[in-house]
């Protein structure tokens, strides 16, 4: 005789709109550590994410790490291997393509939103990001750089205000930067701060072609400086980079 199970099975616990928009409030601090940790270059492609490891640093349960590289895996910057682990992506040449294609289409439109709402608080807020990025490259600060410049993409679409554009918009600009720490120095970054600055000038003017056409040629100059050579894996110690 059969008997009905399925009192027993759990059901599947719902993600919220919010969680699926990436508009929850509780910020992730585990979530942004590690992304930060990726764009600063401090933790490079094939770097394996060790559960225990991280969970120590992190002072969580292995439960809760889970699912921090679930959430980066679903954004493409971890990559689950079964009976290996989680490892920071190694984008391919084809992928690194893709995602400077995706960013040639998603970052004019924001562009073009953005000068419609352009105010003189959002226009000194980008100007404020710009000098930050000109005194962490006069102070040297390398990883800072790396870091800023990648957040000025991420400001434009905050500030166009859309959820989702802004989840994707993160998610390309992680990818990005692994992929340039793959094909290129980490020692020379291919975001200069002047390109920055002319496309914000355009915008302060209302020139939304112009800027348009700017932030394509900037982005076709990061990917010009792409040289298709795959750095040698190192060991990492997560307990240095989080500790």
């Amino acid at each position: 005789m059969l008997t009905d199970d399925r009192s027993s099975i759990r059901p599947r616990k719902a993600r919220t709109t919010g969680q699926i928009l990436g508009t929850a409030d509780k910020r992730d601090t585990i979530y942004e550590r590690i992304l930060h940790a990726v764009m600063e270059h401090r933790l490079i492609p094939g770097t394996k994410l060790v559960e225990e490891k991280l969970a120590s640093v992190f002072e969580v349960n292995r439960t809760r790490i889970r699912e921090v590289l679930a959430r980066l895996a679903h954004e493409g910057v971890v990559t689950t291997i079964p009976n290996r682990g989680a490892f920071v992506a190694s984008p391919s040449v084809e992928e690194a393509r893709y995602i400077f294609h995706a960013r040639r289409i998603l970052e004019p439109a924001l562009i073009r939103t953005l000068v419609t709402q352009a105010d003189e608080e959002r226009i000194r807020r980008l100007y404020d990001h710009v000098a930050q990025e000109r005194a962490a490259r006069e102070a040297g600060d390398k990883r800072a750089v790396i870091r800023l410049s990648g957040e000025f993409h991420l400001l434009i679409a905050e500030m166009v205000g859309s959820p989702p554009l802004l989840k994707l918009m993160r998610e390309l600009a992680s990818l990005t930067c692994l992929i340039i720490l793959l094909y290129d120095s980490p020692n020379v970054p291919a975001c200069p701060n002047h390109e920055h600055l002319e496309i914000i000038k355009a915008i302060e003017q209302g020139q939304g072609e112009n800027a348009v056409d700017l932030v394509i040629a900037h982005l076709n100059h990061i990917e010009e400086t792409l040289d298709l050579s795959v750095s040698e894996e190192q060991e990492v110690d997560l307990e240095e980079i989080f500790g």
